[in-house]
């Protein structure tokens, strides 16, 4: 296999690197938000950042405006320590921006500018499948199935990690207002399915593909598990022999819940990365620690600075654990 500087690369993430204008005030619209934040933002990326937070080797794949905002966001992935040799950029698109409120209890809105960005644009002639070989798992998101080109470029990817036998991860992130109806949303989220070893889901989103609270509907040959996130609640994982693994949250006053599910997906891959003949056994300490990763990526503004290293969220268990 491949390596990257001696090491492994973790993970590989596919999929929107973007730029968040977070509000700077909470419980306001983002129409009558009076100032905004730049944060650097993306499901994907976020993953692959946090992956980095916690000690782990992470790459990122995906597509770029060759503009400010895009060698922005590149040069952020790289200071932490992500690699940024799969990313392309694009002369006929530019970085796709979302504007971001939070309510008082720190749940978002969005407003995305994508008509449409470059990420949309990516082809599949643009995916590197030898970093797909230098990986050990494989992260994506439902995003980057809503346009042509890029969804084709994601199923060669997923394809290529498929037959490569790599560990492969699923965040089928709902964002409605980037499809064209709920019925296209649903469609296109649960087409992504069929790859997986790892589904992550959260509460809402499984509410919205399976019209209740029962994880049946969403087992594939592949899958391994599934872990629907809670928020505050905590996480369980639903195992196919039936076994369900339940933590509790960790209480935090919430800023931002910007990348919490992010961090929360990145932790349990480095969970089960770390042990991958023994990751059952492991699963309620992994599912513990996950909770507390995302848990703290709440408390202030944007996904990535908020973003916990894995001593940080190892310190922040003992002393809750402590009181």
């Amino acid at each position: 296999m491949t390596k990257k500087g001696g090491e492994l690369v973790s993970v590989l993430c596919f999929g929107e690197l973007l730029i968040d204008f977070v509000a700077q005030e909470m419980g306001v619209t983002v129409g009558d938000a009076p100032g905004f934040i730049k944060a650097a933002g993306g499901a994907p990326a976020n993953v692959a950042a946090a992956v980095a937070r916690l000690g782990g080797r992470a790459a990122f794949m995906g597509q770029l405006g060759d503009d400010p905002f895009g060698h922005y966001l590149a040069g952020l992935l790289a200071a932490e320590r992500v690699d940024t040799r799969g990313i392309t950029y694009s002369s006929e698109a530019r970085t796709a921006l979302a504007f971001v409120s939070n309510t008082m209890e720190g749940e978002r809105s969005f407003m995305f500018y994508r008509h449409p960005s470059a990420d949309m644009l990516m082809q599949p002639a643009d995916v590197d499948t030898t970093l797909i070989d230098a990986c050990q798992a494989f992260h994506y998101g439902s995003i980057t199935f809503i346009n042509e080109p890029a969804a084709s470029a994601l199923r060669l990817a997923l394809d290529h990690a498929l037959a490569a036998d790599k560990f492969i991860s699923y965040d089928p992130n709902l964002r409605l207002p980037l499809w064209q109806s709920a019925d296209a949303a649903k469609a296109g989220m649960l087409s992504g399915l069929d790859y997986a070893n790892l589904l992550k889901i959260s509460e809402e989103e499984l509410r919205f593909l399976t019209g209740g609270d029962d994880v049946a509907p969403l087992w594939r040959e592949r899958m391994q598990l599934i872990c629907v996130t809670y928020g505050a609640a905590g996480a369980a994982v639903h195992l196919r022999d039936g076994a369900c693994i339940q933590a509790a949250g960790y209480t935090v006053s919430a800023v931002d819940t910007t990348g919490a599910g992010d961090a929360f997906v990145a932790a349990m891959l480095m969970g089960i990365l770390a042990n991958r003949d023994g990751w059952r056994g492991q699963l309620p300490q992994t599912l513990d620690f996950a909770n507390a990763v995302g848990a703290l990526t709440c408390r202030q503004k944007g996904a990535i600075p908020s973003l916990p290293t894995r001593e940080a969220a190892l310190a922040f268990q003992r002393e809750v654990n402590s009181q």
